[in-house]
């Protein structure tokens, strides 16, 4: 049986494309069974039902809404991955919901994300946009990609593949993003395939 992966997304799904590419092009060593969003309007979503990909909408609002906890949610959401999949990889690929231990410690070891920073640099959100100003200000020359393991500490669990991507002059937020996307797309299916398929794997 091929080895399961879930995708977590909440917005475009650009790095679900990628995973969705590389899988067809038989580079993942599984196949993506589910993509799950926390966004009704997710774009990742229309990208997933193209390729015939199951699909799974849970938001938080609605939990608040309910009067029950991010805790809740996170604990029912995890839930229901391990019982409809039992997944033998989870992928957060522009995932915008800090994950609490109550989904975590459901899924000990497998689950990974993708951050456009290098490690112990830029945690949290708005990377890119911290590095540019960073650039502007002078005081960065550089910034990365890296693919890591998730633990309850943001962007802090052992780093699987990481990538420095310098700054150039001239540079605008958006060419910078543009050349952080393009790593990305390739580092995240090449740590699927190191974590699913052996080390060798990430350098195919």
């Amino acid at each position: 049986m091929a080895k399961r992966i879930v995708v977590l997304v909440s917005g475009s799904g650009t790095n679900l494309q990628a995973l969705i590419d590389a899988g067809r092009a038989g580079q993942l060593g599984g196949e993506i069974a589910l993509v799950v969003s926390n966004k009704r309007s997710a774009y990742g979503l229309t990208r997933a039902a193209e390729a015939s990909i199951p699909t799974y909408v849970s938001t938080l609002k609605e939990y608040r809404d309910a009067g029950r906890s991010r805790e809740d949610y996170d604990r029912d959401l995890a839930e229901h991955i391990a019982s409809t999949l039992a997944p033998d990889l989870v992928v957060l690929a522009g995932w915008m919901h800090i994950l609490s231990p109550a989904f975590i410690d459901r899924f000990p070891g497998k689950i990974i994300n993708l951050h456009p920073a290098l490690p112990g640099e830029l945690d949290g959100a708005h990377a890119i946009d911290r590095a540019f100003e960073e650039f502007k200000a002078g005081t960065r020359t550089g910034t990365g990609a890296m693919v890591h393991y998730v633990i309850p500490q943001v962007d802090k669990g052992e780093p699987i593949l990481v990538e420095h991507i310098p700054c150039v002059p001239g540079d605008t937020l958006e060419s910078l993003e543009e050349r952080i996307h393009a790593v990305e797309h390739q580092l995240l299916p090449r740590a699927v395939a190191q974590i699913l398929r052996g080390p060798a794997a990430a350098s195919e």
